[in-house]
């Protein structure tokens, strides 16, 4: 296996981001048309936090009701601020492969932001790490 590998070359860099104006809805959208776990929330370049799947699929109540009014009303309650893991682990470009398994493997999230100088460089996931080991073999 390669040594010290940083994550800079496995790391996705075609970002979908959100910002606070959008919505909810605005945000199940691009998850769902983009086959996204993970959209990153911005501040012109800064990252400001990250929506998952997850969190839409826990107050949305998709898993006990199949009913589009209960989504409705849960989405238009809540705005992406509210509903946004706000504190965030982050790694620079520069992390190794090893680094972002081990910090992954610790925590209960898929994904890590990639920061350098405060600006979103872009975002390493789960899927990222497999597809990386699986082309070692």
């Amino acid at each position: 296996m390669k040594q010290r590998v940083p994550v800079s070359q496995i790391m996705s860099t075609k970002l979908i981001t959100l910002n606070t104006t959008n919505t909810l809805y605005d945000a199940e959208k691009l998850l769902k048309e983009n086959n996204l776990r993970h959209l990153p929330v911005v501040d012109g370049k800064k990252l400001i936090g990250i929506i998952s799947l997850s969190d839409l699929l826990k107050i949305s109540y998709t898993d006990v009701t199949d009913s589009d009014e209960v989504e409705s009303v849960v989405y238009e309650t809540y705005t992406i601020p509210q509903i946004m893991a706000k504190t965030l682990v982050t790694i620079p470009p520069s992390a190794n492969i090893k680094e972002v398994t081990e910090l992954l493997s610790k925590h209960s999230f898929h994904s890590v932001p990639v920061v350098e100088d405060g600006e979103l460089k872009g975002i390493v996931t789960t899927t990222d790490l497999l597809n990386y080991f699986l082309a070692q073999y």
